[in-house]
């Protein structure tokens, strides 16, 4: 079973008051709550276990039905955490992601080849990624993941030259195909760091190019993550920005580090502040990002309860309008 737009759209009618403030938005036939929970941060132990677990049974049971991961988050222990959590959710409702391409202590394949690591870290070899997400799917304890994501690919630039990349990008799109095809995912994308922020690096027009090639007009390939916050806002930049054109390829963006591990709360603008007197230093930083057009889910690490009732606080309130977003960029 997966997240089915029966099953989301089930889960938002049980929070009927934050429908008007846009907090649940359509993508891919799902609602999706414009707010989701990351799960990167925080020590390979049992006492972050226990807590992230218990945070994110309380934003399934709350409104927040994005949950984000990858394999090597906290050594496999993240998804785990997901898993458990699972159990006490709706898995129809949920909609789950995760990643892989950096090589994950304790779950490297024997027959993962030199050859395929770059760095001694990062592979996006066929085989490598269908045995991540064999692991993926015993972690999270579900038959099928959501959004599969390349992991950071752009760290094999460092590595190989970009048509090395491209090539190594369309044997990893040609897997991601089988695997949807057999329902281990649904979709795929990139998550990316740097990867579609920097020149020389990443175009997604190029991306999409190999996917169609691939698996023509009907590919899987219909999600990027990038981060996007009030430090890092390139991605709206520009003539033509990238959430633009993400938007007319039919690819959904969404944002990681939305608080930048805390960073941003420091730079919140007086002109942001002012406008919502009423919200904390975090609520502001994850209501600009959720309120920048083209952007479909905004992620927050929450690795307690305490961080998801804050969190959730933006749930009533509308995001910015677009040309009221726009004069914080003048």
């Amino acid at each position: 079973m997966y997240a089915t737009a029966e099953g989301t759209a089930r889960y938002e009618a049980r929070f009927p008051a934050w429908r008007g403030n846009a907090f649940y938005r359509s993508v891919q036939n799902l609602s999706v709550s414009s707010l989701g929970i990351g799960t990167y941060l925080g020590k390979a132990d049992d006492a972050i276990d226990s807590t992230y677990t218990d945070a994110l049974i309380a934003a399934g049971q709350s409104g927040i039905n994005v949950f984000d991961t990858a394999i090597n988050y906290r050594n496999q222990r993240s998804e785990r955490c997901i898993g458990a959590a699972m159990q006490q959710l709706q898995r129809d409702e949920i909609v789950i992601c995760t990643k892989a391409g950096f090589l994950t202590p304790g779950a490297v394949p024997d027959s993962l080849k030199r050859e395929e690591v770059v760095g001694g870290m990062h592979s996006m070899a066929p085989d490598f990624l269908e045995d991540q997400v064999d692991r993926s799917l015993t972690n999270l304890r579900v038959d099928t993941i959501d959004i599969f994501y390349l992991h950071n690919p752009e760290t094999q630039l460092g590595f190989v030259d970009l048509p090395t990349l491209e090539q190594r990008l369309r044997s990893a799109f040609e897997s991601c195909e089988r695997m949807a095809s057999r329902e281990r995912i649904r979709w795929y994308g990139i998550a990316t760091w740097e990867g579609l922020r920097k020149k020389g690096a990443l175009d997604l027009a190029g991306l999409i190019r190999i996917a169609n090639e691939v698996a023509g007009a009907e590919h899987r390939f219909r999600f990027a993550q990038l981060p996007f916050n009030l430090a890092m806002t390139e991605a709206f930049l520009g003539p033509q920005s990238l959430l633009e054109s993400a938007a007319a390829m039919g690819v959904a963006i969404v944002a990681s580090a939305s608080l930048l591990q805390g960073r941003v709360l420091q730079q919140i603008p007086g002109a942001l502040a002012e406008r919502m007197p009423d919200l904390t230093p975090a609520q502001q930083a994850i209501q600009f990002t959720r309120s920048t057009p083209g952007i479909s889910v905004a992620l927050a690490g929450m690795s307690c309860i305490e961080h998801v009732r804050e969190n959730l606080g933006i749930a009533g309130v509308s995001p910015m309008p677009a040309d009221e977003y726009t004069r914080f960029y003048q």
